[in-house]
């Protein structure tokens, strides 16, 4: 969403993947009342959030957001790993999978090239993901070019490249094509175990070694900087293979939920807004007691309360959420402005100006004069508009917190 003049205007939920500082996600989901994510339609469930959220009943809205990210959650993602002959690409996969090599549905590994065509594998530690792997680059004359079209890169979601005892030309033409398709990619150097047998440096100062030859052979070919695992095949539960396992756990999580959910969150800024301004519309049309439901017109620290109940952010309805979340409510009301009316006053200075002694004083002294009632009233309802802009907000901020606390790893 871009920059906006508007206060009450919040960031989107989750970051822009094209923003990275490394190769982006690709996005092409689309959306109408549903989202369409490979080919499978997920339920209608956004209607739910939508409804939920007009009706101020945060639990609901809640409730349909785990529901959407559960959806998305079974959505297929297409990894490869690719990379030079011999770099230990098979071996790779085995050890991501957690197998042996001797395992039945092993990918076959060997000294010699022994992936002759594209193989997909299956793990239980990384559901709905198909692991492709690929014939590596360079045993044939082909070009990148070549290589990348006859491989359907187009079709993956993430890219692994491996490497080891050096990383090549090769490796930074891939590099090249896959940032410049706007996928998101790695850099994984294997046998790391042989290289701390047969080196002389320290084990800090070869992996410090390693991985600044990566980067400085990137940045030469002006590729930006990806995430870069330092691992051995042969102990998949050391070196950089855990931090490998949670990077891809989160990464899945993102490229499943990052642009439906950014949908979503748009959609649901669109209807927080709608709902703020028909609610001006109606204090508007006279302040009245019957407008809003509100007893007393004068007293904001009951309007205030009456709003939030409207937007469903009252602190009954923040503990209910908090609870389903599996959180505290402190974490929604941490940057809530509108937790009361000092709270509102001290953190927005147009408020805090609408209702300093002076200004009250002085609009008390109009009341006295019937022909000044209009101008009372007006001013009343600015107050009103004010309070109503800044509730809106809280909202925003809270639904953009249960939207990215609703997405993360899941716990294999």
């Amino acid at each position: 969403m871009k920059p906006s003049h508007k206060s009450w205007e919040v960031e989107p939920l989750l970051p822009n993947m094209t923003e990275t500082p490394y190769a982006p996600l690709n996005s092409s989901f689309a959306f109408a009342t549903s989202y369409q994510t490979g080919g499978s339609i997920l339920p209608e469930v956004s209607r739910t959030v939508e409804r939920a959220l007009r009706e101020g009943k945060m639990l609901d809205v809640v409730y349909g957001i785990k529901e959407t990210v559960a959806a998305l959650s079974q959505t297929p993602v297409n990894i490869t790993v690719t990379g030079d002959s011999g770099n230990g690409m098979s071996s790779f996969i085995n050890a991501l999978r957690i197998i042996g090599h001797e395992e039945d549905g092993s990918a076959p590994t060997g000294v010699v090239r022994t992936t002759q065509t594209r193989a997909k594998y299956f793990s239980s530690q990384f559901p709905s993901v198909v692991l492709w792997d690929l014939p590596g680059l360079g045993a044939t004359a082909q070009t990148i070019d070549n290589y990348g079209e006859e491989m359907k890169f187009n079709m993956y979601d993430l890219f692994i490249i491996i490497a080891s005892e050096q990383f090549s030309l090769n490796h930074v033409n891939l590099a090249k094509v896959i940032q410049r398709m706007g996928k998101r990619f790695y850099i994984v150097w294997t046998k790391l175990d042989r290289d701390l047998s047969t080196c002389v440096l320290s084990e800090v100062r070869l992996l410090q070694s390693i991985r600044e030859n990566i980067e400085e052979t990137l940045q030469k070919e002006r590729v930006n900087i990806p995430p870069i695992f330092l691992v051995s095949n042969l102990d998949p539960l050391l070196h950089d293979f855990p931090k490998l396992r949670d990077t891809l756990h989160k990464d899945l999580s993102n490229i499943r939920c990052c642009v439906p959910l950014n949908i979503l969150s748009g959609t649901c800024e669109k209807i927080i807004d709608e709902r703020m301004a028909f609610l001006k519309e109606r204090v508007g049309n006279g302040c009245s007691e019957n407008s809003v439901c509100i007893r007393d017109d004068d007293d904001l620290e009951e309007c205030l309360k009456v709003y939030r109940l409207k937007f469903g952010i009252d602190d009954q309805s923040l503990q209910q959420a908090a609870q389903s979340m599996g959180t505290v409510v402190q974490e929604y009301k941490a940057d809530m402005k509108s937790q009361n009316m000092h709270t509102l006053r001290r953190e927005d200075w147009k408020l805090r100006l609408m209702t300093c002694i002076l200004v009250r004083a002085f609009f008390s002294i109009l009341e006295c004069f019937p022909c000044l009632r209009r101008c009372v009233l007006s001013f009343r309802c600015k107050k009103h508009r004010r309070v109503l802009q800044l509730v809106a907000q809280d909202t925003k901020i809270i639904l953009k917190k249960i939207l990215k606390g609703s997405i993360g790893p899941p716990h294999i």
